[in-house]
């Protein structure tokens, strides 16, 4: 009988980049290996995984993201632009092939079973909260008009997801940590800290702004 939960896929490393599910991921496919890749991936059933490669050391992660091609674009010097949506998060299991593309054994992972909902939901609710207040502080800090897409996921994990795929700066490690938790609420604590944090910086540097401009402004 079958293992329908483990399957040999062709993988792409990729410097620093972390792919979640649901998340939309373009790439510019030049190099002759991952247009080979590209051809056979395309007249199989258009999946591959996205995995980080440590720019540092050159080490490939042993946990991915399967990417399913959405849009495929060609060029006439046979270069090809793609837009892919992450899916499953894979394990690589073993290395199957080094050439003319990297293909590995991989099974499918999941989050664990949610035990209580309730607790589960209430996190959620609070990590949004911290969300939007990181985003409206943002935006009083910036003088810029920033706000949260009408589409963001409600259901916890895809919520987690969303926020691992959306943090800023050079987080390609966090994402990576982020991405092999296979606890929602766990995810959700984790992503809890960093976005509470961000909000305290972020209101004593507003607190902090307004009083050097009240300061600035001449007594009447």
């Amino acid at each position: 009988m079958t293992d329908l939960s483990v399957r040999e896929l062709p993988l792409f490393p990729l410097p620093d980049v972390v792919l979640f599910p649901q998340e939309v991921l373009p790439l510019h496919i030049f190099e002759s290996r991952y247009r080979i890749m590209l051809k056979t991936v395309l007249e199989a059933d258009s999946r591959f995984g996205v995995v980080r490669i440590n720019p540092n050391n050159k080490k490939i992660a042993d946990i991915g993201c399967c990417a399913q091609i959405i849009r495929h674009q060609s060029t006439e010097d046979g270069r090809s632009n793609i837009v892919t949506v992450g899916q499953q998060r894979f394990q690589i299991l073993e290395i199957t092939r080094q050439a003319p593309f990297l293909s590995g054994l991989v099974s499918w992972i999941d989050d664990d079973q949610i035990e209580n909902h309730d607790e589960l939901k209430q996190l959620s609710e609070s990590v949004l909260l911290a969300l939007k207040d990181v985003v409206s502080l943002t935006a009083k800090l910036t003088d810029s008009e920033r706000s949260l897409p009408d589409d963001l996921p409600e259901m916890p994990r895809e919520l987690s997801f969303w926020i691992a795929s959306h943090l800023g700066g050079q987080v390609a490690e966090e994402q990576q940590y982020l991405l092999e938790m296979k606890n929602t609420t766990n995810r959700l604590l984790r992503e809890y800290e960093m976005l509470d944090h961000t909000r305290r910086q972020l209101a004593a540097r507003t607190v902090l702004k307004e009083t050097l401009n009240n300061a600035d402004k001449p007594n009447s």
